[in-house]
């Protein structure tokens, strides 16, 4: 008996240490990080206006990096925090807090290069080699056309710089290594010409992708294009949960026509519709105002994408879990 005990602590130990060592090559060797680009960049007015547009609509750089008010309806955002940061998306992840991204020396990203933004926004590694958790969506800026990620960064470097220090991240175990592991090379794609109606859809709709797509571990399931169920934490507590956006008449939303589609967004920008929501009360956090300032010619265009999408039977059945569920992963 004694033997059997010992020979079991034996392989106890041995499994610790293999763990241990585990731990330690994924801590020290991920991710692989490759030197940012030598990048200046030089900003012409068109270029800022280009990444204003992208930053504040399709590609939500906005929208997950300021303040939203989480006592109206559709959460606008507060106005003077553009970039500020602060935010926690870390959902059942751990604390995920979204990064200043405004030219604050200290607490933003005044100090970084232009080569060491472009490269955390396309392939998820900060200013000092560590791993951006996958609720910034580098996967997708990865792949659109390099010229716009450019322009996003002279645009954001426009912003007024906000002082605003950020604590750091505090991912759950074992998601703070895989989520060192995920990081990977720019594959970027040239934007598409604007006459193909469909693939310029996909292309402005790259968030909604990402937020409408079920997924694990940042890998989205290509069967759930943007099928929904996808729960993101709102303040306070609880969840709001994206809805299905295919095109199935039942669960999704294959009965909406494109005018339908397009009055929905513009609707949202409307400061009426900003009507009082208490915390805890049914809330979306989904970014109505900001997707409402594209032209109506893209937002046609990513209705004509989202037709095209298979549709799939699947019925969101909350659209919001109130603070009596899920609470804040904060420590």
């Amino acid at each position: 008996m004694k033997k059997l005990v010992k020979i079991l602590g034996i392989v106890i130990g041995l499994l610790f240490l293999v763990l241990v060592g585990v731990y330690g090559y994924v801590m020290t060797q991920f991710p692989k990080v490759e030197p940012a680009p030598e990048l200046v960049i030089q900003p012409t007015p068109e270029m800022i206006e280009r990444g204003r547009y992208l930053a504040v609509t399709s590609f939500s750089c906005i929208d997950c990096h300021s303040q939203r008010d989480p006592e109206k309806f559709q959460m606008p955002m507060v106005e003077g925090t553009e970039g500020q940061g602060g935010m926690d998306y870390g959902e059942g992840a751990g604390f995920v807090p979204a990064n200043n991204i405004t030219p604050d020396i200290e607490t933003g990203i005044g100090g970084w290069t232009d080569g060491e933004i472009f490269r955390a926004i396309t392939t998820g590694i900060d200013k000092d080699g560590e791993p951006l958790a996958p609720m910034m969506p580098f996967m997708l800026f990865r792949e659109v056309d390099s010229t716009d990620i450019i322009a996003v960064i002279s645009y954001i470097k426009t912003l007024k710089p906000i002082h605003n220090k950020i604590e750091d991240k505090e991912l759950n175990f074992p998601l703070n290594l895989i989520f060192r592991t995920i990081q990977g090379p720019a594959a970027f794609k040239p934007k598409p010409d604007p006459s193909d109606r469909i693939a310029t859809g996909q292309y402005l709709a790259t968030p909604c992708i990402f937020c409408h797509t079920p997924s694990d571990q940042g890998v989205m399931y290509p069967d759930s294009l943007l099928a929904g169920g996808v729960p993101f934490m709102m303040p306070g507590g609880g969840f709001s949960v994206t809805a299905n956006i295919t095109p199935d008449k039942e669960t999704g939303i294959g009965v909406w026509t494109k005018d339908m589609f397009i009055k929905r967004f513009k609707d949202a920008t409307n400061p009426a519709t900003y009507t009082a929501a208490p915390i805890g009360t049914f809330n979306t956090i989904m970014p109505w105002s900001f997707y409402g300032q594209m032209t109506e010619e893209d937002l046609g265009a990513i209705y004509d994408y989202i037709m095209t999408v298979k549709p799939v039977k699947h019925q969101v059945a909350e659209k919001y879990i109130p603070p009596s569920g899920p609470q804040s992963n904060r420590k």
